[in-house]
């Protein structure tokens, strides 16, 4: 009999856990697919903008890019233009993110486009 209560007690123990770790993913790969919207521009849109554009009609083609991979997107990249407001963005071509895409803004207009490979 008190084999069978510590296999019973195991056994919930276990399936808790279990049931824990199934949330845990289901809620992290939920971060990921939330990061990746907010981070993944469309190289379409990106080439669309062009500098001079107003700065409110390019801002309503992009993501958010509120995230906490902003400061690595950072990274590696030219110096950005003086008195400027920069947005990073990973590209979303071909399924790689290696590549960086930099919005930079001045004076209510798109100032500099950039783009380079992350390090």
């Amino acid at each position: 009999m008190a084999q069978r209560k510590g296999c019973l007690i195991g056994c919930g123990i276990a399936l808790v856990l279990g049931i824990g770790l199934l949330v845990a993913l289901f809620f992290g790969a939920a971060k990921v697919l939330d990061i990746a919207d907010k981070t993944l521009l469309d190289p379409k849109v990106y080439e669309a903008v062009k500098v001079g554009d107003p700065e409110s009609e390019v801002r309503g083609k992009l993501p958010s890019g509120d995230t906490f991979v902003k400061d690595a997107l950072k990274e590696g990249g030219p110096a950005e233009p003086a008195g400027s407001v920069c947005a990073w963005y990973l590209s979303a071509a071909d399924g790689r993110t290696e590549d960086v895409l930099r919005l930079c803004f001045k004076d209510g207009k798109l100032a500099e486009k950039a783009q380079y490979r992350m390090e």
